[in-house]
């Protein structure tokens, strides 16, 4: 079901909406309303992982020399101490010396962000960043909580009869 469209309007300096416009245009958006939205919306993932408290997501990303003596037994042993934490990991060989590893991790946003510095910080990591998401804002986490999805095992009970 998609969710009703509310429209309303928006007062904004001549100049600041040019640098909206030329913003939106260098990122490809097609139309005010889209590039807005995603504005807004990367605010309030933003300020979720601000708080820390909410389930979110992140990607860890650590360049490193696997010659680097003990260091892929380190990240290997921080994966296994975090397995509620740590939900897939990818190890790319970039060359004969380097690998990239991407760990995707899930919870609360303080500890991802511990965790991640961390993994980062770890001696013989050459370079190492991060980022973040969520699954939505607060007012779209309250519908889904709300109203099942029906992809899910009891709406699918439901339609059925």
């Amino acid at each position: 079901m998609k969710e009703r469209v509310a429209r309303f309007t928006v007062s904004i300096e001549g100049d600041l909406l040019v640098e909206l416009d030329r913003y939106l245009r260098e990122k490809g958006y097609t139309n005010r309303s889209q590039g807005v939205r995603d504005i807004v919306r990367a605010r309030f993932v933003q300020e979720e992982w601000e708080r820390g408290e909410r389930s979110t997501i992140a990607t860890v990303n650590l360049v490193y020399d696997h010659h680097k003596r003990e260091l892929m037994e380190k990240l290997a042993h921080v994966q296994h101490e975090h397995l509620e934490t740590i939900v897939s990991a990818l190890h790319v060989h970039l060359d004969h010396e380097h690998c990239l590893e991407v760990l995707v991790l899930r919870g609360p946003g303080r500890e991802l962000k511990r965790l991640g510095e961390s993994l980062m910080a770890t001696r013989g990591v050459i370079h190492g960043s991060m980022s973040f998401s969520t699954t939505g804002t607060v007012a779209d986490t309250a519908h889904r909580n709300d109203h099942p999805h029906p992809h899910s095992r009891a709406a699918k009970r439901r339609a059925r009869g």
